[in-house]
């Protein structure tokens, strides 16, 4: 039965991506997520239920829309399957519990404006205060353990960034600020530093990547908040065991 469940939210959480896709890219330009209905950017075809099954339909069309043949933008199935991926494997491990409920909030949050700073460098207060709200509610009655280390870690997260901001005179965005204060509820204060760690570690290899392939380019900024939102994810999921990892190498655990 936990199985079938798995599979539910999987198909759940794909179409929930669809819409996070809506949101991310409607919202940071002021327009509505309800009107008009999924479309094609290019002729404004207006995609029927068939046109707009998760994953499904992308692969379908072969990436085109059916009316134009202009190419669909793979970050529709990327983000939809994702975000599937990791309603299941919240519920898998968390099973019917106010964890889960915490996971889901925070996976949505965090899918949301990485599709909205990938599109336009911005995470957007629209998006963020609702989340913001409604994981606090969630942790005052679901506490971290110990209770303190959520609250602490929101401090601790959004000291640390707007420090990092104020030094160095803006490499850091209002709203990756504002964002780890939410990570910080979410994470508590040990694994907040591990997320920003890791952020700053996936977002290095990726500039390596990038001088490797020689498509580096000087001054031209790269949003910080897709790499924010892997390590979250990275160290929500996997935290304790990569801090246990550390403290068994560093001879400290």
């Amino acid at each position: 039965m936990h199985g079938l469940w798995t599979a539910y939210f999987a198909a759940l959480g794909m179409v929930f991506g669809s819409f996070y896709n809506v949101i991310g890219l409607r919202v940071p330009n002021h327009e509505s997520i309800i009107r008009p209905g999924s479309h094609c950017p290019k002729c404004g075809h207006s995609l029927s239920w068939n046109e707009n099954i998760p994953v499904l339909s992308f692969l379908i069309l072969r990436g085109r829309c059916r009316s134009c043949r202009a190419p669909i933008s793979p970050i529709y199935p990327v983000f939809e399957a994702l975000t599937g991926g990791l309603f299941a494997c919240s519920f898998y491990r968390f099973g019917w519990s106010l964890e889960f409920l915490l996971a889901i909030l925070f996976i949505s949050l965090l899918v949301i404006i990485t599709v909205s700073d990938l599109a336009y460098m911005l995470i957007p207060d629209k998006v963020l205060f609702p989340f913001a709200a409604a994981i606090a509610a969630v942790r005052l009655f679901h506490p971290a353990s110990p209770w303190w280390s959520a609250w602490l870690g929101a401090v601790f997260g959004f000291c640390l960034l707007y420090l990092i901001a104020f030094f160095t005179k803006g490499a850091m965005g209002g709203g990756d600020i504002k964002l780890f204060f939410v990570i910080g509820l979410v994470l508590g204060i040990e694994k907040t530093f591990l997320a920003f760690f890791l952020a700053c570690l996936f977002g290095a290899l990726y500039g390596v990547g990038l001088m490797a392939a020689g498509k580096f380019k000087k001054r031209k900024p790269v949003p910080f908040g897709p790499f924010i939102a892997i390590g979250a994810l990275t160290a929500y999921f996997f935290g304790n065991s990569l801090i246990g990892m550390y403290l068994r190498f560093s001879g400290l655990g």
